[in-house]
């Protein structure tokens, strides 16, 4: 009888050609590589870094307009360039303002997460916007697409918890995440060394010496957030590694595509709540 033909793949983990059948890579030991899911994640989920940035983006300009929207007679138009556009604190808290006040006397703990997603006012969300642009591609270029989200989605998730048990009683906007890649590219530099690690570590340590001082100064801003997302993806970026470090592997994946969906169904659940409580 004529032989079966193999079957050979990318190992979803290292990348070798290996046969699909086989129990454990040979390169790099990981088990059932030619498995579907774990094949499904090595074909690229997260398809052009530029593409994944975009829609990060589309999601926090969507969710500035839809706070406008969801109560449009108490925007805020003024000549202050600082309260420029500003969305109501009603439309604010239903599409998930985070804090003391939403998590502890509303159990609204998905706030954590919807709470990065929103902003105060116009020049808010250009401000934050802009640095994420600058930042995700650093990170994205040293770290990887499925880290980067990962970086931005946990590090602002825990800038928001320690604001939480800081006792801020609400608080928005994407700095926690945005503050968490600013913190993974400090480790990189300092890790990496050479020219390219100095300059990288000097400007953004510049940038997160720019932001601690002006929340000293400028009222209403959450340092706390700031702090933790900064340490946060200190810490992130040490425990994921970077590319010269390790290369993308299956845990990256999982875990950047587990970020997405789970920022997804909090965002549309943010959506659908909001909208819902405020017909009522």
């Amino acid at each position: 009888m004529p032989t079966q033909p193999r079957q050979s793949i990318l190992c979803p983990n290292c990348k070798k050609l290996i046969n699909a059948g086989e129990a454990r890579c040979p390169y790099c030991g990981i088990s059932r590589p030619g498995s579907g899911w774990k094949r499904a994640f090595s074909s690229g989920f997260f398809r052009g870094a530029d593409q994944l940035i975009a829609w990060i983006i589309y999601a926090n300009v969507g969710m500035y307009l839809l706070s406008l929207v969801l109560r449009p007679s108490a925007i805020h138009i003024t000549l202050s360039p600082f309260a420029m556009l500003s969305p109501s604190s009603e439309s604010l808290f239903l599409l998930g303002a985070t804090g003391t006040f939403p998590v502890f006397q509303y159990g609204r703990w998905w706030t954590l997460i919807s709470a990065g997603y929103l902003h105060g006012s116009l020049l808010h969300i250009v401000f934050n916007m802009l640095a994420f642009r600058f930042l995700a591609s650093i990170v994205q270029e040293e770290y990887g697409s499925y880290r980067m989200f990962a970086l931005f989605a946990l590090g602002g998730l825990v800038g928001y918890v320690v604001s939480l048990f800081a006792g801020v009683r609400l608080t928005i906007g994407a700095s926690a995440s945005v503050c968490s890649l600013m913190g993974a590219v400090l480790y990189y530099g300092k890790s990496r060394g050479g020219m390219h690690g100095q300059i990288l570590y000097k400007q953004v340590g510049g940038w997160a010496l720019g932001t601690f001082l002006f929340g000293l100064l400028a009222p209403g801003i959450n340092n706390w957030a700031h702090g933790g997302g900064i340490l946060s993806g200190i810490g992130l970026g040490a425990l994921l590694g970077y590319r010269e470090k390790i290369r993308e592997n299956l845990f990256h994946k999982a875990l950047g595509v587990g970020c997405l969906l789970i920022t997804a169904a909090v965002l549309i659940w943010a959506l659908l709540s909001g909208f819902i409580l405020r017909l009522l």
